[in-house]
């Protein structure tokens, strides 16, 4: 089983992205680490993201990792909920309502420690596919 402490550390990632909407693809290559925070785990990664044919530009994003009951909570750094997941699962979902679009995810633990995160976007404002791979790193 995989609790919180699991995702600890540093993690190669590869995360490919395809904008339905525009018809451009584009590759974020960088790092998450998760480290110890004071109620559980600071997401954040930083690398190159690449979009269509525009120069490539850092990026960064951070997140808060939250033990709730067997499941972890994904919360934005202003500490607003996104999304709960079972990392018992092998392969859990999650949705994430942000009107008037919508979000899931799948995740897939079954090449563990690798894993990924395949999230897709639609609604009137958004429509593209994420998938991230995660290795040690």
């Amino acid at each position: 089983m995989r609790g919180l402490a699991a995702f600890e550390g540093a993690w190669q990632i590869a995360r490919l992205i395809d904008d339905r909407r525009t018809g451009q693809t584009g590759r974020f290559d960088g790092i998450a680490r998760l480290v110890p925070d004071t109620a559980g785990l600071l997401y954040r990664e930083e690398g190159v993201l690449r979009l269509g044919e525009a120069p490539a530009m850092n990026a960064t994003r951070s997140y808060l990792w939250r033990a709730e009951g067997a499941a972890i909570a994904v919360y934005f750094e202003d500490g607003r909920l996104f999304h709960h997941f079972d990392p018992a699962l092998t392969r859990p979902g999650a949705d994430h309502a942000c009107d008037p679009d919508s979000y899931t995810v799948l995740y897939d633990f079954s090449l563990w420690p690798e894993w990924r995160a395949v999230w897709n976007v639609s609604g009137p404002r958004k429509a593209y596919r994420m998938e991230s791979t995660y290795r040690r790193g």
